[in-house]
């Protein structure tokens, strides 16, 4: 059984701030991750207008192209895998496709299974369609919308996956908005908020200058210092 270094209590806290407010905490808590570990291409959300969605990743290997070449694993064992128990779940499916996107995942269908298993949403370097009729609150952050599923299917679940340069695993910590998306790692979820609030106080020192009148470049500098004395 896995041993959990937080609740979904604390998942859900995460949710009040936006994904690259995430990074800037992340940079104060796992410095080491500061230039890995997110997306690092445009990618379209389904509904700019939904909050962030945070859970553990249910990871998968997706194409479209062509028909299965061997075995796949079934609908129904992928099902049971992502649907959520003690925590929430993201999908996080990798397009293996030399052109990732030519077939959609994601539709009206997958998006109202996931939702009704408890997936908050997926993120993918391939397609999704059906904007009008995706299930309301499923969030998709994907690499482009397109009409067709074409042969889509899974090839490989439960395994490494590499969207837009984000390195995921089974279980990882996924934070996602229209911006993108990170991984939080486990140890680092309960230190976010207090970093969060450091990162906070040191921009506000700055903003509320920058924003006053008669604003010059040596106040920036007073600002700055004022900033950097904040702990």
């Amino acid at each position: 059984m896995t041993t959990r270094h937080f609740t979904a209590a604390d998942l859900e806290i995460l949710k009040r701030w936006d994904t690259p407010t995430i990074c800037n905490g992340l940079e104060l808590v796992a410095p080491e991750r500061r230039a890995i570990g997110f997306t690092v291409e445009p990618m379209i959300a389904v509904d700019r207008k939904l909050p962030p969605i945070v859970g553990v990743a249910r990871t998968g290997l997706i194409r479209a192209k062509e028909k299965p070449r061997g075995p796949i694993p079934s609908r129904e064992d992928w099902y049971d895998y992502v649907a959520a128990a003690d925590l929430p779940t993201i999908a996080v499916l990798q397009d293996i496709d030399d052109r990732p996107g030519y077939g959609a995942f994601w539709g009206e269908v997958q998006s109202t299974v996931h939702w009704g298993l408890g997936v908050l949403g997926c993120v993918t370097n391939g397609s999704f369609r059906d904007l009008d009729m995706i299930a309301a609150g499923f969030q998709i952050i994907g690499g482009r919308i397109g009409p067709s599923h074409a042969h889509v299917h899974m090839v490989q679940m439960r395994c490494e996956v590499n969207v837009f340069g984000m390195l995921a695993r089974d279980d990882d910590v996924i934070h996602a908005d229209f911006h993108g998306a990170v991984i939080i790692p486990a140890e680092a979820v309960k230190k976010l908020p207090d970093a969060i609030e450091l990162v906070a106080r040191r921009e506000k020192a700055i903003l509320d200058v920058a924003r006053a009148p008669g604003f010059t470049s040596a106040k920036m500098r007073e600002a700055l210092k004022r900033a950097g004395e904040i702990h």
